[in-house]
């Protein structure tokens, strides 16, 4: 039997496809900058892009996708931090069926479950709130902690269903379907708390929003 979530799924999508037939066939996508232009310098964080897969390229479908994994810059003799991976993926349009991926469905493979999951809001280093979610993942002894949201016209949302709603007004009001999904995970040491894991998600994440307008449009 199918749960309440997925005919709200359904529900929201079947609507979409209504209204978007209703307005045209094109939506309205605002000039936007290519993902792989990201800053490659965060402070002390340099990138390194790491290439997605064809076959995870044929699951996301037609889109701009970023995949990148910032190593942090110590001084000599300080201990070494772990790296944060940072992923987007942007969709000009969602009319014909591209749509963003829930976390749950796109964070690292077999082996990971879920041990904790929230909702906070997150202040950049201009002073602009983001509401993100938050996860903790574990494989084993292995644990990450996660900060998602998804993203599209100004506004910032942790909840994919959320989400979908408001592409369905933005479809009506706007003739937008555009929007992105935003991810930034970085491990949780043996040795360190969660708080300093998520501390230092959150002190990335601050930086490099401010730059995400240049490439999902408001």
């Amino acid at each position: 039997m199918k749960s309440p979530r997925f005919w709200i799924i359904i529900v929201l999508l079947t609507s979409t496809i209504f209204v978007l037939q209703g307005r045209g066939d094109v939506d309205q996508v605002p000039p936007s900058e290519p993902l792989r232009l990201m800053p490659k310098n965060f402070g002390p964080w340099v990138a390194q892009d790491i290439p997605l897969t064809q076959d995870t390229l044929d699951v996301l479908g037609k889109g701009d996708f970023l995949n990148r994994i910032y190593t942090y810059r110590t001084e000599p003799g300080a201990p070494p931090q772990p790296p944060i991976s940072l992923f987007i993926g942007y969709f000009a349009s969602q009319r014909t069926g591209q749509t963003m991926h829930s976390p749950q469905n796109c964070l690292p493979g077999a082996g990971w479950t879920f041990e904790s999951k929230d909702y906070t809001t997150i202040s950049d280093i201009n002073g602009k709130d983001y509401k993100v979610g938050e996860y903790v993942i574990g494989n084993g002894e292995t644990k990450q902690f996660v900060i998602y949201w998804y993203q599209a016209h100004g506004r910032s949302v942790p909840n994919e269903y959320v989400a979908k709603g408001y592409m369905v007004t933005d479809a009506i009001r706007m003739n937008r379907t555009d929007g992105a999904l935003v991810r930034v995970i970085t491990q949780v040491l043996p040795s360190e708390s969660l708080e300093s894991a998520k501390a230092r998600a959150i002190h990335f994440t601050q930086q490099m929003a401010p730059d995400l307008p240049r490439f999902i449009p408001d």
